[in-house]
């Protein structure tokens, strides 16, 4: 069952968001494996202290996207595989590049000192 201890709710955003963008995180990078049980969104509501509407409403973002599948009165499972898998990928890497150009910009970078500091720190990794 997918845990979420290390879950943190922030003031930015949406919890029902919050939990949504912790289980792509978790699918892109392993740590939630596809046919993973999700926990009752009670269970879920619970263990986060939230409504359990906000629990309800995450699933069913996920349901929507997607990335599980929930059968009344069955457990809620990740369904994430080959090109679904690669898509999230790509659409978190595109959220994540869109906040960072966009700070970038706000501190006066340009796209060649962006792309020479991208490259400086893609190879001290």
């Amino acid at each position: 069952m997918i845990s979420f201890e290390s879950f943190t709710i922030t003031g930015d955003t949406p919890i029902y968001q919050q939990i949504v963008l912790f289980v792509k995180r978790g699918i892109v990078s392993g740590a939630i494996q596809d046919g993973e049980e999700l926990p009752s969104r009670r269970t879920l509501s619970t263990w986060l202290t939230v409504n359990p509407n906000t629990a309800q409403k995450a699933y069913r973002q996920l349901e929507e996207e997607g990335l599980i599948e929930s059968h009344s009165g069955a457990k809620s499972l990740v369904s994430c595989t080959g090109e679904r898998l690669r898509q999230l990928r790509e659409e978190l890497l595109q959220s994540d590049l869109q906040s960072l150009i966009r700070a970038m910009r706000e501190t006066g970078f340009g796209k060649e000192e962006a792309l020479h500091l991208m490259d400086t720190l893609w190879e001290d990794r």
